[in-house]
């Protein structure tokens, strides 16, 4: 089933030159079914790529994915034209009052600034809390794993010495959980971060649990029990030259960066990365819509954020 996308989205041009089956408002108004609304909240600086990136992610189903893309605030983005943004783009204000079947918060790059000095921390906490009854579950990324962790839970994030950043092996810690269904025992994942959330902290909640971890990077994927709060420290929906990207911008500025990890081919920097993490961050977003949202969410969205985890379902 499609992606349902905005008329004129620029990423719906990318996504069906690959053969990602997208539709239109227009083509979805003469379907008779109830598509799982998502909204995305878009943090980072280049938003049409990652909305590109994520969209990707949440085109292999068998569900239609009706997508509302929300800003932070309106101040003017220096990396996305204002002309997307306005066309694109609504405020919290303008869904304040919707309910969502599922909701994705992106990762920033503001992992060595305190939270308190973030602009836009009010307006991010008071999202925060509004999703706890207007969305099924939440899907937070990076960076936003750091700040729903402080918001919600107390646990204050560790400023690491040098960034993380490569692709790493990680293992199942719950073998079990439905988000992982379908993965392998071993299986690797990119990361990019200043900071990390220390996993005793998280060990210590009762309604979270761990789910996949790194001996390197750390603690990878977290969910609250119920399946209404998902925490991905990594970057599974980033494309071969994301890592190669981002060395290279902190090299033209001068930070001097480590070379990613087990990214280059023997560590050359002037040969392409291999890609070996695309087909379980395709399983991660897909087993997200199915067990975490589409299983959960009630039929009737009026319903969402009262009755959740009435199916019987284990999500342990």
């Amino acid at each position: 089933m499609p992606l349902k996308l905005p008329d004129n989205l620029p990423a719906s041009q990318v996504l069906q030159q690959e053969n990602i089956f997208c539709m239109s408002d227009t083509q979805a108004q003469h379907q008779d079914i109830r598509p799982m609304h998502i909204l995305l909240l878009n943090l980072m600086p280049k938003k049409i790529e990652t909305e590109i990136h994520l969209l990707r992610m949440l085109s292999n189903t068998p569900l239609q994915v009706e997508i509302d893309l929300m800003r932070i605030s309106d101040r003017p983005s220096r990396n996305t034209p204002i002309e997307h943004m306005d066309a694109f783009y609504k405020d919290f204000s303008q869904v304040r009052d919707n309910k969502y079947d599922g909701m994705i918060v992106t990762g920033a790059p503001l992992g060595q600034v305190p939270f308190g000095d973030v602009y836009f921390w009010p307006e991010l906490t008071a999202i925060m809390d509004w999703t706890t009854t207007h969305v099924t579950s939440t899907m937070y990324l990076c960076w936003g794993v750091q700040a729903a962790m402080y918001h919600h839970y107390g646990i204050q994030k560790r400023v690491l010495e040098q960034k993380i950043s490569g692709v790493y092996p990680h293992h199942l810690v719950q073998p079990y959980s439905p988000i992982v269904r379908g993965f392998d025992d071993l299986f690797d994942a990119p990361h990019s971060r200043y900071a990390e959330v220390p996993a005793a902290a998280i060990e210590a909640i009762a309604d979270l649990e761990v789910i996949a971890a790194s001996e390197v990077a750390g603690t990878y994927i977290i969910a609250r029990r119920d399946g209404r709060q998902l925490f991905v420290t990594g970057h599974s929906e980033y494309e071969p030259l994301c890592l190669k990207d981002e060395y290279e911008r902190d090299l033209a500025a001068g930070l001097q960066p480590a070379l990613p990890e087990n990214y280059f081919p023997n560590d050359d920097p002037t040969r392409p990365p291999v890609v070996n993490w695309k087909s379980h961050g395709n399983l991660l977003f897909s087993n997200w819509l199915n067990y975490y949202v589409y299983q959960l969410t009630p039929f009737d969205m009026t319903r969402i954020g009262q009755q959740v985890g009435q199916t019987g379902m284990s999500l342990a």
